[in-house]
């Protein structure tokens, strides 16, 4: 698949290659690649650091919110060799079904696995050592195991494609063993590529701290973490949209208009950047340039409801009543069952009665 056009996101920092260098890939390529997920991610990678930041049901929460939304997730190396900055390995061609059949593993197993990079390919066809490690993985969930403790302890051997080898096990702990002649022991090595810089782990690491401290309601806090991140990377539209958004809960209007304004600048496509101010000057009465920016939401983004819906709002308070109209038509073209979808149609309904004796003379 091409990357020119499509929008990437990351949760969590990546162990195979620096961020900063997949950003500049990504751009050259003509894509975009995002910290966070907005209304235009179309892929979210999964970096191998989760393993060891979120436990086995935040993840899997997290995978099937992404699903549910048809992202596309993607493994690190997936996300490489998208890049074309990794090669796959040997072809082969084994389905995803007919390895699951063979291995008797888990389909949903095998999805969480693939995410975390524990097999050769991350994507059909498959090779046939990827069915010896579906089989060993069958096995050691057989013993206890669980996904995350595979996914965390097999990368520690270098190459997965060197477990195939080895006899695996699993002790009642949250790590994997290898049965050698002098006994067990645990799977050393190191990664097969080089860690990214200091830099890029604690970015990642301000980012997560932020996006709690604005889940908790710290908007000063959560503010201030953000503007370490942005020290660190002024590239990151996110980071300033998700800290105009903990200014503007914090009461700090021309900041959070500021921050805005700065993430459009990074990023003019970042439809929810340009919902939020459009939101911001409503706020303060400045009508007109509302209206231009949630046109160019519309505009970014035709099928983005709360744009239209608030754009039908601010055309009727302005006695604007075919614009409100034409624009709650279009917002039921999308929603037609909701509480809004209800006020969409009171609208209607409203506008028509007042147009109608006009139209009628």
């Amino acid at each position: 698949m091409a990357v020119a056009g499509q929008t990437f996101g990351i949760v969590g920092a990546l162990a195979a290659f620096p961020r900063r260098l997949a950003a500049r890939e990504v751009e050259r390529q003509l894509g975009h690649l995002r910290r966070g997920i907005t209304r235009q991610t179309s892929h979210l990678v999964f970096g191998r650091s989760l393993l060891s930041k979120a436990s086995e049901a935040e993840i899997e929460a997290r995978f099937d919110a992404e699903m549910d939304q048809n992202r596309r997730p993607l493994s690190e190396n997936g996300f490489l060799r998208l890049l074309g900055l990794m090669t796959a390995p040997e072809a082969s061609a084994l389905s995803r079904q007919s390895l699951l059949d063979q291995s008797r593993l888990a389909a949903r197993t095998f999805d969480l696995l693939s995410l975390f990079d524990a097999f050769e390919h991350d994507s059909e066809p498959f090779s046939f050592r990827d069915l010896i490690l579906a089989r060993k993985y069958a096995g050691l969930i057989d013993s206890g195991a669980t996904w995350s403790t595979i996914a965390r302890s097999v990368h520690r051997s270098g190459s997965v494609a060197a477990l195939t080898a080895l006899s695996l096990h699993h002790e009642r702990s949250d790590t994997i063993y290898v049965r050698r002649a002098e006994g067990l022991s645990e799977l050393d090595g190191q990664l097969l590529f080089d860690l990214g810089a200091p830099d890029d782990a604690e970015l990642e690491d301000l980012f997560a701290r932020a996006e709690v401290a604005e889940e908790e309601g710290l908007c000063d806090e959560a503010a201030a973490l953000y503007q370490r991140c942005l020290a660190i990377d002024p590239t990151d539209s996110v980071a300033a949209f998700n800290r105009a958004n903990c200014l503007k809960a914090a009461g700090r209007q021309v900041e959070a208009a500021h921050d805005y304004i700065r993430a459009l600048k990074l990023d003019p496509s970042f439809v929810e950047a340009w919902f939020n101010l459009a939101g911001l000057m409503s706020e303060r009465g400045r009508v007109d340039i509302a209206r231009r920016h949630l046109q160019k939401a519309i505009e970014f983004d035709g099928n983005y409801a709360d744009a239209i819906f608030n754009l039908a709002k601010l055309e009727f308070d302005a006695d604007n009543l075919g614009e409100a109209r034409r624009w709650w038509r279009r917002y039921l073209e999308l929603d037609k069952d909701s509480e809004w979808a209800r006020a969409a149609e009171r609208g209607v309904q409203f506008v028509d009665l007042h147009l109608l004796p006009r139209t009628a003379g």
